[in-house]
């Protein structure tokens, strides 16, 4: 929506200093602004956390609540939960983080550890500026310093178990425009739709080009050259995913989505295999013409599609947005505008790097069920982080449970009635007890 950017990232920056950040300022960028902090303990070891303080769009009719009032309701078996935009993604977690810094803070304790804080407003609309955050010349010496990065997450399944995961695909967002104005395929506005047997149609036109896009299954990517860097799963990745399918509950996540079966009637694990490895071509939202009530007969000058393409290792954003407009062209689609909004590559980080391992340490510690996953179908811009020239361990921490992201009825966990899954409390001192870990693990080796 574009709103209150300014005021999100001032917002953001009041949040981490009432936490007990001794220094936070607003980072301009050439979009919208990020957030920098430190939180100086005098420890030898240091750790970095990446918030985002923007959320996604939201239609209030679709909601059982108003979105940004942040309601309080009671989940039939998983006990009172705060439902609002943001609520699991990241906001809850996030602020579950700044409450256990806080009780230091409360308390006169000394962390353990010095903290860094990194926050964006863009992290939605594919991260088109935050390599502008992380980049400036105090925010990079800063990170240069820290043993890893992590997000705050709500990983924990209803069972209690907490899933941690060893990367993410990437992302690119893009729009593409079919317009009669502007490439004389078709008229320059909308017109009566009996001219269709004379005229071009930009929503037609649209469509066929979509539809070189994927293979005749309407699933598989079928840009040319898309698979050629794909890197196939390790052994040891696939034995992750194999371990992740024995712990998880496949009815229950088949519920959830809405879901009668997997794609292609594949089985649990050989569904997840296909989620973790296979990139993807992904139509959002579909726009021509009118959708009113009744009818228009019009034929519509200008159609658009809004999609993301899922990328994995070894993949990269500027090959991906080369080879669609490659494709396109090659096919006589040259007239379709491609506007790339945002994106990233895709993030790994090995399970024996030091973060990591602080993390298992945690869990284990409060005798909390864990899994690996390798990677993430979604994605976050951990590549930042993981890539040239930081090189650092990235990853998602967090207990606790919530959904809906990007959905209606967006929520997240505070009182929980299930004694193995954490409420509001107990997500804080988890996070108290990572800090601890890490401390225990030492500072990076450069």
């Amino acid at each position: 929506m574009g709103l209150n950017h300014q005021e999100g990232a001032e917002y953001m920056r009041r949040l981490a200093l009432d936490a007990g950040f001794q220094q936070a300022r607003v980072v301009k960028t050439e979009g919208v602004p990020g957030v920098f902090a430190t939180l100086d303990a005098g420890a030898p070891t240091t750790l970095a956390v990446y918030f985002m303080y923007d959320v996604k769009h939201f239609d209030p009719a679709e909601w059982s609540s108003p979105p940004l009032e942040g309601r309080m309701v009671d989940r039939p078996g998983e006990g009172k939960a705060i439902v609002g935009r943001g609520a699991v993604n990241q906001k809850g977690p996030e602020t579950a983080f700044l409450a256990a810094v806080r009780a230091f803070k409360a308390s006169a304790t000394k962390l353990p550890v010095n903290l860094v804080l990194v926050a964006e407003g863009e992290e939605e609309i594919g991260s088109p500026h935050f390599r502008q955050v992380v980049t400036d010349p105090e925010v990079k010496a800063a990170l240069a310093k820290a043993v890893g990065v992590f997000i705050p997450s709500a990983n924990q399944s209803s069972t209690g178990a907490v899933g941690l995961t060893l990367g993410a695909k990437g992302v690119i967002e893009v729009q593409l425009v079919s317009s009669g104005e502007r490439s004389g395929n078709g008229p320059a506005k909308d017109i009566h739709s009996s001219l269709m047997a004379s005229v071009d149609s930009p929503a037609w036109r649209l469509i066929k080009a979509l539809n070189t896009l994927v293979t005749e299954d309407g699933h598989t990517p079928a840009i040319d050259g898309y698979f050629e860097n794909v890197k196939p799963l390790s052994a040891r990745q696939k034995q992750i995913i194999a371990s992740e399918v024995a712990a998880g509950d496949e009815a229950d996540d088949l519920k959830s989505l809405g879901l009668k079966h997997w794609y292609a009637n594949d089985d649990y694990r050989t569904s997840s295999i296909r989620l973790a490895q296979q990139p993807t071509v992904n139509i959002q939202g579909l726009v021509s013409g009118y959708m009113g009530p009744g009818g228009k007969t019009v034929l519509p000058g200008r159609a658009e599609a809004k999609l993301d393409l899922r990328l994995v290792p070894n993949m990269t954003y500027e090959e991906a947005v080369t080879k669609l407009k490659a494709h396109l062209a090659k096919r006589g689609f040259s007239d379709i505008q491609v506007n790339v909004s945002g994106g990233y590559s895709p993030t790994e980080t090995d399970e024996n790097s030091p973060l990591i391992k602080a993390e298992r340490a945690t869990l284990a510690a409060s005798g909390i069920e864990q899994t690996l996953s390798a990677r993430s179908a979604g994605s976050w811009p951990g590549v930042v982080f993981t890539g040239d020239p930081l090189k650092l361990p990235a990853g998602q921490f967090g207990s606790g449970r919530g959904g809906g992201a990007h959905a209606p009825n967006e929520w997240f966990l505070i009182d929980s009635s299930n004694p193995k899954v954490a409420g509001f409390a107990e997500q804080a001192k988890l996070y108290a007890d990572l800090l601890y870990q890490v401390a225990r693990s030492g500072p990076a080796k450069r």
